[in-house]
């Protein structure tokens, strides 16, 4: 079963980084920015990832996809090819993002304006959202990143809960 990871976040919160260190040697990108000039580029990342699900390859989809207006044209297709997706969540972490995003240069840096603009419609993706999975991605501190899957969070959440009684 081929997979689509949908990467959830701000602009420089560590989407494309992640992606080269743990998905790139499994998934196939697939991002806007790789093809900024085109005139309809919904309909081109659209027709990659099925490109992709139709030779059986994994993907991951490395764009903001900040709601389900982003994020559900992704999942419905894949859904349907019999493909399982994965939501990868990095958390807002504005300040972060926007001085990770003074540091790029050229066109890769987004005005500030733009990542304000993505933080405000920003939303935490769900299960109920037809995801699969939902897998939290934070920065571990030694330059690398955690992951935890939603129900394991959600397991130690109860596991503490009733620990606490």
């Amino acid at each position: 079963m081929s997979e689509v990871a949908v990467l959830v976040g701000l602009q420089a919160s560590g989407k494309s980084t992640f992606y080269r260190r743990r998905l790139a040697e499994t998934h196939v990108h697939v991002s806007k920015d790789a093809f900024p000039n085109a005139r309809h580029r919904q309909r081109r990342q659209l027709r990659l990832v099925a490109e992709a699900l139709e030779r059986g390859r994994d993907v991951a989809v490395d764009n903001t996809n900040p709601s389900p207006e982003e994020w559900s044209p992704l999942v419905v297709p894949a859904k349907e090819r019999g493909a399982r997706v994965v939501a990868y969540w990095f958390p807002p972490d504005l300040a972060g993002s926007l001085a990770r995003n003074l540091l790029r240069l050229g066109r890769s840096r987004v005005p500030e304006a733009g990542v304000r603009a993505t933080f405000r419609r920003l939303r935490r993706p769900r299960r109920s959202d037809g995801f699969d999975a939902v897998r939290t991605v934070t920065f571990d501190g030694r330059g690398g990143f955690t992951v935890t899957d939603e129900e394991l969070a959600d397991q130690d959440k109860s596991d503490r809960s009733r620990t606490n009684r």
